[in-house]
């Protein structure tokens, strides 16, 4: 079979298997994102591993489905960026800072003394922190969206503390390889270099966003162009994501958060959500929550990893919880709002594996620690939309006990 071939059927198996396996989930009262990663759990090496079945003979299936998906969580985080209004976003700052910052540098202690625990070298233990540190903004994002509750309080607040999180996450790998991998040991000028691209770039993006991208969204949309908006919008959602990543020396999500959060300030912006909505929710979005499940292969995590899974897991919820709480009160939030902030920054996601990913490049960490963190991002995902539908469905008086 002609290699395009197997990429129509691969798209079409997996497609199909997430909206079905979505709509079963919201039958069942859970997330549509919960069903759509078990669909990828069961299509992938875990159980089926349909990609290596005899039919796919092409050596780049794989690579080019995980691009698709890459392009579904960037179109994710410009839809959750589209939702918000940049002034609610101003001003759920502190409360945001706090908790991404909070929750940031508990999580990377915690997560370097669970390593120190298991006997892992001091170099492995901190890079172990790092990957554990940052929140996955599109997991958290969906989940609320579903709920209608992304442009609340603790919606603003979780994306913006999110957004902290992951540019922290970066930075601090970025620090971690200047520091102790290459020969590089002592240097901080690349350090203090990538800092300086960071700010440029945000205040060049942010500058470009708030005055010129409403205005040109509104001149495209006046020319005779064939969906000339929307693929304006496709276009600097792309470019955003690419220049954040090439320029701004932090992750492409975060471009695409900007892109999005920058044109809803356009007059276009309904018809904006309404094309894009269409592009990323039927084809590219499904195909990033069932990547997550086809990149994981559960049966090789050994026995230590398990222990070391459990433990991960148990640092991620207990630092981002109290993260969030200390933060969430700083900003004003109540108890109960601080409970679901808490929750909805436990997911792990895109970042944690980008990071896992350069420390298997780099020699850090092995494949069995690469495994355990792999699951950990799963069970995160399948854990806590459930767990965000049921504190944001409870009424004030039975979170108020919860809470207490």
């Amino acid at each position: 079979m002609l290699p395009f071939l197997q990429f129509i059927i691969a798209i079409v198996i997996i497609i199909f298997a997430a909206k079905a396996a979505g709509y079963l989930s919201y039958k069942l009262g859970q997330p549509a994102v919960v069903g759509e990663v078990i669909a990828g759990l069961l299509l992938g090496p875990s159980l089926l591993n349909f990609l290596n079945w005899p039919v796919f003979t092409d050596i780049h299936l794989n690579e080019t489905i995980s691009h698709l998906a890459e392009v579904g969580v960037l179109l994710l985080l410009f839809l959750a960026g589209l939702e918000l209004h940049f002034a609610e976003l101003i001003k759920a700052g502190k409360g945001a800072f706090a908790t991404g910052s909070l929750g940031f540098a508990l999580t990377l202690g915690l997560g370097f003394v669970l390593a120190l625990f298991f006997a892992f070298e001091t170099r492995q233990a901190l890079f172990l922190g790092l990957m554990l540190a940052p929140t996955s903004i599109g997991i958290s994002a969906q989940t609320l969206i579903e709920l209608s509750v992304l442009r609340g309080k603790v919606g603003t607040t979780l994306l913006g503390a999110a957004a902290i999180d992951d540019i922290l996450g970066v930075l601090g790998v970025s620090i971690f390889l200047s520091l102790f991998v290459g020969g590089a040991t002592g240097e901080i000028t690349g350090v203090l270099i990538i800092l300086l691209m960071m700010t440029i770039y945000l205040i060049l993006a942010s500058a470009c966003g708030y005055w010129v991208l409403p205005k040109l969204a509104e001149i495209v949309e006046r020319m005779p162009i064939s969906q000339g908006l929307i693929a304006f919008t496709f276009i600097i959602a792309l470019f955003y994501s690419w220049s954040a990543e090439v320029f701004g020396h932090m992750a492409a999500i975060i471009g695409a958060f900007l892109a999005g959060l920058f044109l809803a300030r356009s007059s276009q912006k309904d018809k904006i959500e309404r094309g894009i909505s269409a592009i990323a929710y039927g084809i590219f979005i499904p195909i990033f929550f069932v990547n997550v499940g086809l990149a994981s292969n559960v049966r090789h995590i050994s026995s230590s990893g398990l222990w070391l899974l459990a433990g991960m897991l148990v640092v991620v919820i207990i630092s981002k919880l109290i993260g969030a709480g200390i933060g969430g009160r700083i900003g004003g939030m109540t108890k109960r709002e601080s409970l679901q902030l808490g929750f909805g920054m436990i997911p792990r996601g895109e970042v944690v594996l980008i990071i896992a990913t350069v420390g298997i490049l780099e020699g850090v960490i092995d494949a069995d620690i690469y495994a355990a963190v792999v699951v950990l991002v799963i069970l995160t995902i399948l854990l806590i939309p459930p767990i965000l539908r049921y504190l944001f469905s409870q009424s004030d008086d039975s979170m108020k006990q919860l809470a207490d």
